[in-house]
C-alpha cells in the first residue's frame, strides 16, 4: 500500500509560479515511478509529467514542456511539480500517482495509487 498526499495548490495570476508537493508513505519511495495528472473542470483527467524511481528519467506532456519541472527527493519521500509561467488553461485539480511498472508511462490506468488532489486556479 502507498498513501499519497498532495499540497501546494492555490490561486495564482497568469505568469506566476507554484510548487506542488506530494508526500508518500507505505513503501520504499525510490522503488516506484511517480506521475502528476490534472483534471480541468468538465474534462477528463490527463497526464502532466512522470519521473522514474531514481529520478533520472522524466517525461512531460507537450503543453507543459519548458514550463513545468517534475522532481523527487527520495530521502524525503516527496515528489514535486514546479510550475512556472502558468496559464489560465493550467487551472485544474492536480493529482500525484504511483506506478510500479518498469516503463515510465503516461497511461492513467497503469498507476496504482492516487492522492486526493490539490486545486490550482490560474487567473487571467
Amino acid at each position: 500500500q502507498v498513501q499519497l498526499v498532495e499540497s501546494g495548490g492555490g490561486l495564482v495570476q497568469a505568469g506566476g509560479s507554484l510548487r506542488l508537493s506530494c508526500a508518500a508513505s507505505g513503501r520504499t519511495f525510490s522503488t516506484y515511478n511517480m506521475g502528476w495528472f490534472r483534471q480541468a473542470p468538465g474534462k477528463e483527467r490527463v497526464f502532466v509529467a512522470a519521473i522514474s524511481g531514481s529520478g533520472t528519467i522524466t517525461r512531460y506532456t507537450d503543453s507543459v514542456k519548458g514550463r513545468f519541472t517534475i522532481s523527487r527527493v527520495n530521502a524525503k519521500n516527496t515528489l514535486y511539480l514546479q510550475m512556472n509561467s502558468l496559464k489560465p488553461e493550467d487551472t485544474a485539480v492536480y493529482y500525484c500517482a504511483a506506478d510500479f511498472s518498469i516503463v515510465l508511462t503516461p497511461t492513467e490506468s497503469e498507476y496504482d495509487y492516487w492522492g486526493q488532489g490539490t486545486r490550482v486556479t490560474v487567473s487571467s
